[in-house]
């Protein structure tokens, strides 16, 4: 039973690495052997177009064919059993090495193509149980504002019909420098910043917790 969890921020230590780790803890006492993969660490490109994934009869049918240091990250990603992609929301939408990944990894194994019952057809013949995890300045009250919850939807489409299974969980509102005064930012008040962390983020991270264990253990009913 593998989990890989991606951590699509530049930070290893804050936020999305904190939700991550937590959801590891629970996908690891759930009996998976675990692994966290930081994007920031790797120099790769998103798709190129090349279509490679999607000829008839070619080896590379239903695989990234474009090979850089993302490949083996994407062979991990499509062995494992349960996958959980964390990322900050930077300027509206996830992190461009986040986006880079999906595309390399959920493209290729969606054919173009549907079955006699008008379902897509997928490369793969069973359930990654997947989850993303969001992490963001913005409140849980501004953010359809934002079109979040359209963004996010779009993306939970996207690994429900590639992978099988999917689920959502954000962390609203969090805190994003160890000092304010040091920043040009007086539209928020460190004070009330500091506050909601204190009274949600633990939370938080219990929640990314128990949907790492409970993604394992949906993964383990079906083998």
């Amino acid at each position: 039973m593998k989990a890989l969890f991606i951590n699509g921020s530049p930070r290893k230590n804050w936020n999305t690495a904190k939700m991550l780790e937590s959801a590891m803890k629970g996908a690891s006492d759930a009996g998976a052997e675990t692994e966290l993969i930081n994007l920031y660490d790797f120099n790769f490109k998103g798709c190129i177009s090349c279509f490679a994934c999607k000829l008839k009869n070619a080896k590379t049918h239903g695989l990234c064919a474009f090979k850089d240091a993302l490949t083996p990250v994407l062979e991990k990603a499509l062995h494992s059993d349960v996958i959980v992609m964390g990322s900050p929301i930077y300027f509206s939408f996830p992190t461009g090495m986040m986006r880079s990944f999906m595309e390399r990894f959920l493209f290729p194994i969606m054919h173009y193509s549907n079955d006699e019952n008008g379902k897509r057809i997928r490369d793969i013949d069973r359930t990654i149980y997947s989850a993303n995890i969001y992490t963001m300045n913005c409140t849980e009250e501004f953010a359809p504002k934002m079109n979040y919850d359209t963004i996010i939807k779009t993306n939970s489409s996207a690994c429900e019909v590639v992978l099988g299974y999917t689920e959502n969980l954000c962390a609203y509102n969090t805190y994003q420098f160890n000092d304010y005064s040091r920043y040009d930012v007086n539209m928020f008040s460190e004070e009330e910043k500091a506050k909601y962390r204190d009274e949600h983020f633990e939370k938080d991270l219990q929640k990314a917790y128990e949907l790492g264990k409970r993604l394992t253990e949906k993964a383990k009913g079906e083998k």
